[in-house]
C-alpha cells in the first residue's frame, strides 16, 4: 500500500470521510474516463461519468420562490362611426413557493402578449374583431398562468352581428357595445390568477369595459371615455417593486403596445373624432417567469442577478431551469 492510499484509508477510518475533486458545470474534465466521480458546485451534485454523460447520483431539494406572469389579451376592435373596443384582461398572476429538486430540468414557457382586434372603418362596424386572448406561461410540474382575455370589439349601432363580450382568461377582456345597442359583457377571470372585465355602458353609447387585472375587475362603462382596467399587483422577486398584470385601460387617445414581460392587457383607443376613422388600440403585455432562492446559485437558466442574499434567475423568453 503507497503512503497517499494508507493516509487516505486512514482518513476513512477515522471518520474523516472521503472527499471527491469538485467542479463547476463549465469545468468539467475535458475528456473523463468511464466511472469519473466528482462533487458538481454548480448543481450541488455528486456525479459520475457515464461514457456518455454526466449523471447525477445524489438529489437535494430546495425550496425558492417564483412569479409566473402569462401574456396579456389585445384590444377591441373600434368602428369609424362612434364606437370604440374594450381593454384586454391581463396575464394570469401566480406567486407562490415550490420544491425544486436539484440536477432537475423545469421547462420555461413565456407566453406571447395577444394581438389588438382588427378595427373598421365602416359605419355599423360588422368588421370589428375581439382582441386575441394572451398565451400562457408555466414551469413545468409546478405552475401554469392562463393568458388574459382579448377585450371585446364594438360592433356599432347598426351592425347585425356582435362580437362585443369580452374572452375569458386569468384575466377577462372588457365588454363593447354590442349589436342593437346591446351591452356586452366582460369576460371571465381564473379564480387565484385574476379578475372579470368591465361591462359596457347602457344601449344606445358606445363606451366599452376596462379589461380585469390581477389586482381587480375592469371598470365597468359609465358615461364617458377612460373606464381603467382591473388594477396590478406589485412584487418584489426581481429585487425591486414592480407591478404586473393590469388590466388594459379603455379610452386612451394614443394608445400603445403593453410593456413586454408586464402580462398587462393591451389598451383600448378612445372613440374616433370623424366618423369613417379608428384609433387602434395595442396589444397585450408578453409574460415573464421568476425565480428566486436564498444563497449563492444553485440552478442555471435565465438571466442571474442577486439581491439581499437572494440569486434571481429572470426568463422573459422561453428556456429551460436546471435546478
Amino acid at each position: 500500500m503507497t503512503t497517499s492510499n494508507a493516509s487516505l484509508l486512514a482518513r476513512v477510518l477515522s471518520g474523516g470521510g472521503l472527499t471527491p475533486p469538485q467542479w463547476t458545470t463549465a469545468t468539467r474534465p475535458a475528456s473523463p474516463a468511464l466511472g469519473t466521480i466528482g462533487y458538481n458546485t454548480t448543481t450541488n451534485q455528486t456525479e459520475v461519468y457515464s461514457g456518455v454523460a454526466w449523471i447525477g447520483i445524489t438529489s437535494q431539494t430546495y425550496s425558492a420562490s417564483y412569479l409566473v406572469i402569462a401574456g396579456g389579451g389585445g384590444a377591441g376592435g373600434s368602428v369609424g362611426d362612434g364606437w370604440n373596443g374594450a381593454g384586454g384582461g391581463a396575464g394570469g398572476y401566480l406567486s407562490n413557493t415550490a420544491t425544486f429538486t436539484g440536477g432537475t430540468s423545469y421547462a420555461i414557457t413565456i407566453g406571447a402578449g395577444g394581438a389588438v382586434g382588427t378595427s373598421s372603418t365602416t359605419n355599423g362596424g360588422s368588421g370589428a374583431t375581439a382582441g386575441t386572448t394572451g398565451t400562457n406561461s408555466s414551469i413545468t410540474s409546478i405552475a401554469t398562468a392562463f393568458g388574459g382575455g382579448g377585450g371585446g370589439a364594438t360592433s356599432g349601432n347598426n351592425a347585425t352581428a356582435a362580437k362585443s363580450t369580452g374572452l375569458a382568461g386569468g384575466s377577462g377582456g372588457g365588454g363593447a357595445q354590442g349589436a342593437s345597442g346591446s351591452v356586452g359583457l366582460g369576460g371571465s377571470g381564473t379564480a387565484g390568477q385574476g379578475n372579470a372585465g368591465g361591462t359596457a355602458n347602457v344601449v344606445g353609447s358606445g363606451y366599452a369595459g376596462g379589461g380585469g387585472g390581477s389586482g381587480g375587475a375592469g371598470t365597468t362603462a359609465g358615461g364617458g371615455n377612460l373606464n381603467a382596467g382591473g388594477s396590478g399587483t406589485s412584487n418584489s422577486i426581481s429585487g425591486s417593486a414592480v407591478t404586473y398584470a393590469r388590466g388594459g385601460n379603455q379610452g386612451q387617445a394614443s394608445p400603445t403596445n403593453a410593456t413586454a414581460n408586464s402580462g398587462n392587457g393591451g389598451d383600448s383607443s378612445t372613440m374616433p373624432t370623424s366618423p369613417g376613422s379608428v384609433i387602434n388600440g395595442g396589444n397585450g403585455g408578453s409574460g415573464v417567469v421568476i425565480i428566486s432562492y436564498l444563497g449563492s446559485q444553485r440552478g442555471t437558466g435565465g438571466t442571474v442577478t442577486s439581491s439581499g442574499g437572494y440569486t434571481i434567475h429572470t426568463f422573459t423568453s422561453s428556456g429551460t431551469y436546471t435546478a
